[in-house]
């Protein structure tokens, strides 16, 4: 912004305040006020401003400061990601009323009507021409959304996903808060309450980049999500050769006897306990001899045209045999002092029914059922372990064996290892997505079309801050060296921070002495650089125009850790 005479014959010069943008190799002009009936004094107190000169302060008013650095960079990541045209191709209001919505879920997730609240707290409403939205006209823009998610998920598979490319899927429910949305049901509820749910599975490449998302009643089972994922890789994105990966809960023997009938579809996948128990019988898996070599391929005919892959990690052999037990002793302790209450109770003793309902209360608690054999009757109650199931237990401590239909010649043994545990980044996902970061939770919204759309939001606004976290890794609590690690250490080890990680945590500083953010304090931090509404002269009516305060070293190494401009 600066000012501009411009000479005029046989007259006075025209004063014009200005503002110059690089649009590609050309600069363009744009009057924002002519000045030139301004007093002189006022114009050179303007010019002064523009300049960062002191000036005056009587002839100068600063009427507002919005936060503006954390909306530029989520804006400008957000252009620079061509999320905005993945949306629509040309700008249009219902473009800009979602590139809000996104922008918010990282900014400050609220509900829709906080929303069209807060962000006049910071520039995004000015930024994107929506401040004067309603959360009526951000539902209608969320229903927009919807009939576009499928057209949005296509690109992004062309973007990221291609032939032969492995495929990451889990699931995960959220509880509604509402009263009268569709998909609202009882299940196996994840968030460890009593409410309906609502589920959801996330697709991702195989570095985690959110693709794809489905919206499913809370009532689902991880296994029912797998055919409509198939259908969508060969279908829609019109992929001919994918590897799906997928934890045992979700690719279940059911499943994958359906996926052999889809050609040119591999699969990765782990085996229950049972079925581990169940080849440990057969002598096909001998612990003894895993102590000595914590990897190795099998086969067996209970999995024909499949390898199996038997794990075994030592540490964490023994840190389920600790926490056995420890659950053990707990529920001893637990269990004798009921015998202690049997045993005091002579004049009013206890019902079997009675102490059947306190000891089941201990087993609950302490999930270790199995592990004992109680002995209950009226006034009578005694306990001990069982031995046998206890000693068939600890057979498992530390295994785990992962199954492939890819062969040895497309997939090693010890990459097909890493490509299961690589599923860790979509709980990663799922992790951001419902903490503080996106916070999806809580689900009020009464159609399923707006839950879905909701979510969509959410998924959306991961996928921005997935490309911030590895941009801003440097000055973040993020291990740079992970990525890499996961590919080069032994692949049943356990992951370790790194070095550099470890010495990150403990200084707080980077090397060069840049200091270390959470990704929300970062943004918090951004914000610091405000948009100043600035009045020169004492008249209300008097010409107003935007300054930016001048950006910190770090907040400039902040702009080109993520190569964008300052404003």
């Amino acid at each position: 912004m600066y000012i501009e005479t411009v000479p005029n014959r046989g007259s006075k010069p025209t004063i014009l305040l200005r503002e110059g943008k690089r649009q590609g190799k050309r600069v363009t002009k744009r009057t924002l006020a002519n000045l030139t009936h301004w007093p002189k004094e006022k114009i050179e107190a303007l010019r002064c401003v523009l300049r960062g000169d002191a000036i005056n302060q009587q002839g100068f008013t600063i009427e507002r400061s919005l936060p503006h650095g954390h909306v530029h960079i989520v804006l400008g990541m957000i252009r620079k990601l061509e999320v905005d045209s993945l949306l629509a191709s040309k700008p249009c209001r219902e473009r800009n009323l979602v590139v809000a919505m996104i922008a918010q879920r990282l900014l400050n997730p609220c509900s829709k009507l906080a929303t069209t609240r807060l962000w006049h707290t910071t520039t995004l409403a000015s930024e994107l021409d929506v401040a004067d939205a309603d959360e009526n006209e951000l539902y209608a823009a969320m229903s927009w959304l919807g009939s576009r998610q499928k057209r949005i998920e296509n690109k992004l598979a062309k973007r990221h996903l291609s032939a032969g490319a492995r495929v990451l899927f889990d699931i995960s429910s959220s509880s509604y808060y509402g009263r009268s949305c569709p998909l609202a049901a009882y299940g196996y509820n994840r968030d460890g309450d009593k409410l309906p749910g609502i589920v959801y599975g996330l697709l991702t490449n195989s570095e985690g980049t959110p693709i794809a998302v489905d919206v499913y009643p809370g009532n689902t089972s991880d296994s029912k999500a797998v055919p409509d994922q198939v259908e969508k890789l060969r279908k829609r994105f019109k992929l001919e050769r994918v590897v799906l990966v997928g934890d045992r809960g979700m690719l279940t023997q059911v499943q994958i006897k359906a996926l052999r009938s889809y050609k040119n579809l591999g699969w990765i996948s782990a085996l229950r306990s049972s079925s581990i128990r169940k080849l440990i019988k057969q002598e096909a898996v001998q612990p003894d001899l895993l102590a000595q070599e914590n990897i190795a391929e099998i086969k067996s005919n209970d999995y024909p045209g499949e390898r199996l892959i038997v794990c075994y990690n030592s540490l964490l052999a023994k840190d389920r045999r600790r926490t056995r037990e420890e659950l053990l002793q707990a529920t001893e302790q637990a269990l004798q002092k009921i015998s202690a209450e049997v045993k005091r109770r002579t004049k009013t003793p206890l019902s079997a029914d009675e102490i059947g309902i306190k000891a089941g209360k201990v087993l609950n608690r302490y999930k270790m059922g199995k592990h004992f054999i109680l002995e209950i009757s009226d006034n009578n109650f005694s306990f001990r372990r069982n031995a046998e199931k206890i000693k068939q237990e600890q057979q498992l401590d530390g295994i785990y064996i992962i199954r492939t239909n890819e062969k040895t010649g497309s997939l090693s043994t010890d990459n097909a290892v890493r490509a299961y545990k690589s599923l860790a980044q979509v709980e990663q996902a799922f992790r951001c997505l419902k903490s503080v970061d996106i916070r999806i939770r809580p689900i009020h919204h009464r159609t399923e079309d707006h839950v879905r759309a909701h979510i969509f939001i959410c998924v959306l606004a991961y996928y921005i801050e997935w490309y911030m976290r590895r941009a801003l890794a440097p000055v973040l609590y993020e291990d740079e060296e992970l990525t890499e690690n996961r590919w080069t250490r032994h692949p049943v080890d356990k992951a370790k921070s790194s070095d550099a990680a470890i010495l990150k945590k403990q200084a707080r500083t980077t090397a060069d002495g840049w200091q270390i953010h959470s990704f929300n304090t970062l943004l918090a931090e951004m914000g610091t650089l405000c948009q100043n509404t600035c009045r020169a002269g004492q008249v209300k009516n008097d010409i107003r125009f935007n300054q930016f305060t001048e950006p910190t070293t770090y907040q400039m190494h902040i702009f080109d850790l993520l190569g964008l401009k300052k404003p």
